[in-house]
Order: structure tokens, then C-alpha cells, then sequence
């Protein structure tokens, strides 16, 4: 599956934990393209799981994100962005700096989510969360077609992530 995106952009990683955000970002991006939650948290507490620092994560995140917007580059947020007022503000910053947002959703089976966030080093979600997530996954895909995206890709087949081809178009 060949995935065309503008260059630059902002890039919308939508999915519960264990969609695999993280690998296909670090499968696509550069490591400085790639604004991560779970890097936050880590910087502030020392662990990526830990969700009481999510607030100060998140105040953390959009400042980079907004940095990297207005700078106009390349920029990928890897987190689950499943609330739809999060993406709405995320939106409204790359429209601020006149930059378009692509949607990659990751709309797995939940065997899938479940599987692979048990197999997560050192930041397993709990089941009932993930299940929560799940259930908000199915409100964020009715929704995002009428959102807005220059493109939505929504992968919906665990076993090719990882034959996803990434091509940059220059905006």
C-alpha cells in the first residue's frame, strides 16, 4: 500500500495503544519529525506510562508541535488523538501556518490492539482502558472523513503495516 503525503504536514497518528503508532512512525519519519506522549511523560516522570504527568506531556507537545509548524516542517504526532477536540486543535494550528494534516488511522481488530500492547516493553495500558480506546476509535473514524484532512489513510490490515510505502510530495 503506497501512502502519499504533503511535505511538509502535520501527520495525525490516530489509534488506540498497541495500533503500532510509534513503529510506523519510526519506520517513516525522522526522528526529530516525530512529536511522541509517551516521550513526554518520560521526560518529565521517567516513565512513559506513567498518566499523571500527561497534562505537562501534552502542554510539552504542543509547544514542539507548534514550533516545528511554524518553522514549516514535517511533523508527526504519535498519540492516540482519539479525542475529536484534540485534533480540532491540532488542525487549527497547522491552519495557522497554512500547512495541510493528514489522518493515518489504524483501525485494527482489537485482538490486535490487545496483543500488542501486552507485548509492549516497560508501558502496558490496562485491558479496560484499551477497550475504552477501542470503543473511541469507532467515534473518531465516523467522524474524521467530514473532518477536514488534505488525506485520510485508515490501515485496517495488521499484517501489511509493515508493507507500507511512504511517499512525500512537496506541498
Amino acid at each position: 500500500m503506497k501512502l502519499t503525503i504533503p511535505d511538509p504536514a502535520l501527520v495525525l497518528l490516530v489509534g488506540p495503544s498497541g495500533a503500532g503508532k510509534s513503529t510506523f512512525a519510526r519506520a517513516h519519519f525522522g526522528p526529530t519529525e516525530i512529536v511522541a506522549s509517551d516521550a513526554m511523560r518520560q521526560m518529565l516522570s521517567n516513565d512513559p506510562a506513567d498518566q499523571g504527568a500527561s497534562a505537562e506531556a501534552f502542554a510539552l507537545l504542543s509547544i514542539l508541535i507548534n514550533g516545528r509548524l511554524r518553522r514549516r516542517l514535517m511533523t508527526v504526532v504519535d498519540a492516540t488523538s482519539l479525542r475529536a477536540a484534540n485534533r480540532t486543535r491540532y488542525r487549527r494550528l497547522a491552519a495557522r501556518y497554512g500547512l495541510p494534516v493528514v489522518a493515518v488511522a489504524f483501525d485494527l481488530p482489537a485482538r490486535t490492539f490487545h496483543a500488542r500492547n501486552r507485548g509492549r516493553d516497560g508501558r502496558v495500558v490496562e485491558d479496560e482502558v484499551v477497550d475504552w480506546q477501542i470503543e473511541q476509535m469507532a467515534r473518531a473514524l465516523s467522524a474524521m472523513p467530514s473532518e477536514g484532512y488534505a488525506a485520510l489513510h485508515v490501515l485496517r490490515d495488521p499484517d501489511t503495516l509493515g508493507l507500507v510505502e511512504l511517499v512525500r510530495q512537496p506541498a
